[in-house]
Order: structure tokens, then sequence, then C-alpha cells
């Protein structure tokens, strides 16, 4: 029989995922004659067998330049913790030996798992319990540990800057105060990286919790000095001195989530009152993840892709594929999430931000 790996793209989407699935089969099946089935919505895919089918060529042509994941994914899927109800409640029931079953089933011999920190802390658990696995790192927070880059990151910091150059010229015009607000869970990095690119005047980020004061004094200066506007970019997770950043919420199923989001707003309405100055809000939200990747992403995604491929066909689970330098490498998927790759306080786009004269909160 020929061999069989299975695919599936799991969390948040980002640019690049179809480049990542088009290199699996195309590297599968034209070089080594093996099968690829592809899992769809992530884990929750492995739990139900009509989610699963065999790729085909035919099936990735043309998915190269599309953002999203011809597959599906979601963030809320983890076979060890799956919501059941029971007389009226909600329970977490650990299902793993029902995916541990469906792959026998499938004859899956290798299962690669394309995510970020969450998804990858899932392949894990499974890998404990014996399952073949290879990851490939995902996130356009760029946050995972043992990699310089994860593809989607290079397409969302185009994104949040193509944004930040389109907010100067209506800042200007109306003096205005423009804040905004772009992804960025625990780390900063998109808002460091865009904020300096597209010559913002405040970037804010978790790893720095940020004081009123002193973006009042540095707005209120730039008034004083003839610049009648002012731009601020703050990463969803960015929080004040002695303030909460996560909100606690309840899903539709029962089980609290964490939900960030809305310090734009808050940035923007403190300012109105200490500076009694017109500020506006715009948060890019979902269009960091959407749209079609760049060419980096692309050629990452695809160099990720049949890296995963070699890593299989030489016996090495349990490995993400991950970019060190220019090249491909491998290391432990253990390794990769024992801790989130934050923005360093004291490191070097810290230092040429504030050079440049961007106020980072502090």
């Amino acid at each position: 029989m020929k061999k069989r790996i299975g695919i599936l793209t799991g969390g948040g989407d980002c640019p690049g995922l179809n480049a990542v699935i088009r290199g699996v089969v195309k590297g599968a099946i034209l070089r080594r004659g093996w099968e690829v089935m592809g899992i769809e919505d992530g884990f929750d895919g492995l739990l139900s067998l009509d989610k699963c089918r065999l790729l085909s060529l035919e099936d990735v042509r043309g998915i190269l330049p599309r953002g999203g994941t011809i597959l599906g994914s979601t963030n809320r899927g983890n076979p060890f913790l799956c919501p059941e109800e029971k007389d009226g409640t909600i329970e977490l029931v650990d299902k793993s030996g029902l995916v541990m079953e469906n792959l026998r089933h499938l004859q899956i011999e290798c299962l690669v798992v394309v995510g970020g920190e969450g998804s990858l802390k899932i392949a894990l658990e499974l890998i404990n319990k014996g399952v073949c696995i290879v990851g490939v790192p995902k996130t356009i927070d760029n946050d995972l540990m043992e990699t310089d880059v994860s593809f989607g990151y290079n397409t969302a910091l185009e994104t949040a800057t193509d944004a930040l150059d389109k907010l100067h010229t209506t800042a200007e015009s109306h003096h205005r105060v423009m804040v905004m607000e772009v992804m960025g869970r625990y780390a900063g990095w998109i808002a460091l990286e865009s904020g300096i690119a597209g010559g913002a005047d405040v970037i804010l980020i978790p790893e720095i919790p940020f004081a009123f004061d002193r973006i009042c004094r540095a707005i209120d200066e730039r008034r004083r000095q003839g610049r009648r506007f002012s731009i601020i970019v703050a990463a969803e997770g960015a929080f004040p001195l002695g303030g909460e950043r996560v909100i606690k919420e309840r899903s539709d199923t029962g089980l609290s989530f964490e939900r960030l989001g809305g310090i734009g707003e808050y940035v923007a309405r403190e300012i109105r009152k200490c500076l009694d100055m017109e500020s506006r809000v715009t948060v890019l939200g979902h269009l960091q993840r959407g749209g079609s990747p760049s060419t980096f992403d692309r050629c990452l995604g695809s160099r990720f892709g049949i890296k995963a491929l070699e890593l299989i066909e030489s016996g090495r689970c349990g490995q993400m594929v991950c970019l060190k330098g220019r090249d491909i490498a491998a290391v432990p998927i253990e390794r990769a999430v024992r801790s989130l790759k934050l923005v360093d306080p004291d490191g070097s786009l810290i230092r040429c931000a504030e050079e440049l004269g961007i106020l980072v909160g502090r």
C-alpha cells in the first residue's frame, strides 16, 4: 500500500496556509508517490470521519495566492477537552481515544499539524500517546520560539504598515490623534515593526505597560512644536501600568475564554480627556489575517511544507520545521512550545524605536 499522511490546519487562519498544504500535497504525490489525507476544521476533523478526504493535485491547483485555508480551521478545538452537555451542564471530555481510533482507521502513518502554540501543544499530547506528528509553525503574532519567523507574519505586517501610511494623511489633514489597534495577544511584534516602518509617534505593546501621562506629554509636546497630529499603534494585548490586560468572557458552550481588544478605544478616550484633542480609532482586526500572502510567506510556507515531508521520510517524528537565518531546519516540538517569543524591552528594536523619537509608553 502507498504511504499515507494527513495534514490539518489549527488555530486562527493566516496568509500562507494554502502554500503549506500545496507544498505537502505536491511534494508527497509528485516526488514520493504518497497519499495525503486532508483533515477539515483542525483537530475537530479527527473526531468525525466525514471531515477527512484524500487531496489530489487538482485540489491544490491555484491555491497559492489564496488567503485562509482550504481545509478550514478552528481555534477552539481540543480533543482532550471537548465540551459535552450532560444533564443540562457542560462537561469537558477527553476524546483523544477517538482521534487515535480514527487515525488508525484512515491508515494515516504521520500527521502534519500546521498551527501556533496552542495547536502544537495539543500535537505534543498526541505524540505522547504514540501518534507520529510533524509540526509546522503558524502565527501572525510571530511569537513561536525556535523559529526566526513564521509564515503569515510578513503579510500581516505589510497590511498594518499600509494602513498606517493611509492614516497619516487623514490625521494630518484633520489635526487628529489616530490610534490603530493591531493584533498581538502577548507579543508586540506587529505593533512594533509596523510602527517603526509606518512612522508612528507612539507604540504600545504587551511587554511594556504604558503610562498615560507620558503619552499625553509626548503628544502635547508635538502640538506645541506645531505638529498637530499624532499616530499611535497599540497591540491588542497592551495595557496601562496597574491595569488589567485580559477580559474573561464565556462562550456559548459555557466555557471561559480570553477576549482581547478594546485597548485602542480606551487609549483614544483617555487622550480626549487629558488633552481635549479629537482622536479616532481604527481596529484592523481580522484584516490582518486575510488577503493574499506576500511573496515571502508563499515561499516560506512552501519550504516548510517540503521540509515536513523530509522529516517524515527520515522518521523524525515530534519535530517542528523552523527558519534559522535563511535555512530551513527542525527542532523538537517540545522546545518550540515551552514559552512564547516576546519582544525584549531592552532589545535592539525597542532601542531603534526610541532613538527615532518614538514613545514606547515608558
